[in-house]
């Protein structure tokens, strides 16, 4: 089992300078312009392909690093550069994480080389969770997958939400209902292969922030896909019906809500590393500004009410570090999370990302509020972080209800 270090070893850390050097020469000179653009930047993340950046290797060489701390350390430094380019570059990951964790030996090889193309002709995946209905009430789902015995196929209607690549991705990979009244456990996942009739995308959202991350609807009607498309296949989904039915006899359902919220807290410290890149971002603009810009004579450093804001940011983020890597520590060696630790790596962090933009704003006064410096955009990309993979509300709500034992639905 790796020990909890505080630093990162000398193989990681020529990882993170490698990624900060791809973040600093070619994401931050293209944020501007694709976060106007609102359009997916695919020149960006087709350079990233070629260096191996966007890939399946480098990201499963990250997800197994046994101290955890690969993930956090790729999604800080790739945020830093800047947060929608990055969400684009990482998106993928959801989806191909859906197939590795659900499916067969048979599945992963044939959909995730489809998820991410080549340098030559990069692609990308959606995963399609969320419902105009069904945000963090996971259980409030309603897309149904309904199984056609007599052809061996799925058939899906409904409709997803807030999909990262939604409607333009190569492959989708979506969770729909088999079985209703069993709750978050009677959910499976499919593969949507491309072109398959009855998927289109929906609504596209022009969006506040991360505006180089397309988000859109994802409307399925009568969607057709094989029996083999099922994530797992159908006699591993049978036998996990058939054990869900018989918990939720013993235990009143309340063990079938847990388990499913277990799977959401053991990702949330990534999202808290995204947040503490683009807080971190914001901070190191401040400083330089504060440091340089002159008034009365004197750097505005020098005032107490700069000072003290600048030293308040940066020990909120170093807090929201420690706190993710402590997180995604204990998910790499298995210990269990008893104090809701990836909700409060979460949690702190993305709140941390929110203040400190706002005060990067202010530190820089007229200037921060306009397009002409990056703090106004990593404002309101931040604004993103206490909403996705469950909102600050629901945070607390799981820290408390761990803490005092009281069942989280």
């Amino acid at each position: 089992m790796a020990e909890f270090a505080f630093e990162l070893n000398d193989d990681q850390k020529q990882v993170r300078d490698w990624l900060h050097g791809f973040a600093a020469d070619v994401i931050r000179p293209a944020a501007a312009e694709w976060d106007e653009r609102e359009e997916t930047p695919w020149p960006v993340i087709q350079e990233a392909a070629k260096i191996g950046v966007y890939s399946l290797d480098f990201y499963a060489q990250q997800f197994f690093d046994p101290t955890g701390l690969g993930i956090p350390m790729t999604m800080e430094e790739l945020f830093w550069g800047d947060a929608g380019i990055a969400l684009s570059i990482v998106g993928t990951g959801l989806a191909a994480v859906g197939v590795l964790a659900n499916g067969t030996d048979e599945q992963i090889g044939t959909w995730i080389p489809q998820m991410y193309g080549d340098a030559d002709e990069v692609k990308v995946a959606a995963f399609c969770s969320s419902e105009p209905d069904a945000g963090s009430d996971v259980g409030a789902m309603r897309t149904r997958a309904v199984y056609d015995e007599a052809t061996d196929e799925w058939v899906l209607n409904g409709t997803k939400t807030w999909a990262t690549n939604g409607g333009i991705a190569n492959v989708h990979v979506v969770v729909a209902v088999v079985d209703p009244g069993l709750g978050t456990r009677g959910h499976a996942s499919f593969i949507v292969p491309p072109a398959t009739p009855g998927l289109s995308q929906g609504q596209k959202f022009r969006k506040h922030g991360i505006r180089a991350s397309h988000t859109a609807e994802v409307v399925l009607e009568d969607v057709r896909i094989p029996g083999h498309c099922l994530l797992g296949g159908k006699e591993k989904l049978d036998e996990r019906l058939a054990r869900a039915r018989e918990r939720a006899k013993e235990a009143g359902g309340e063990r079938v809500k847990n388990a499913a919220m277990a799977t959401f807290e053991a990702s949330r410290p990534a999202v808290g590393a995204m947040a503490v890149g683009t807080a971190r971002a914001a901070y190191e603009v401040a400083l330089d500004y504060a440091m340089t810009r002159s008034q009365f004579g004197r750097p505005i450093i020098d005032n107490q009410g700069i000072a003290f804001q600048l030293a308040d940011m940066r020990t909120r983020i170093d807090a929201s570090r420690l706190l993710v890597w402590r997180a995604s520590w204990m998910a790499a060696t298995g210990k269990p999370f008893t104090s809701a630790e990836g909700s409060m790596s979460k949690l702190y962090a993305s709140e941390t990302a929110k203040q400190v933009t706002a005060q990067a704003v202010q530190i820089l006064g007229g200037n921060g509020f306009t397009r002409e410096y990056p703090v106004e955009r990593m404002h309101r990309d931040a604004a993103i972080y206490t909403i996705f993979e469950g909102t600050s509300e629901i945070q607390r709500l799981v820290i408390a209800r761990t803490l005092s034992g009281m069942p989280i639905r």
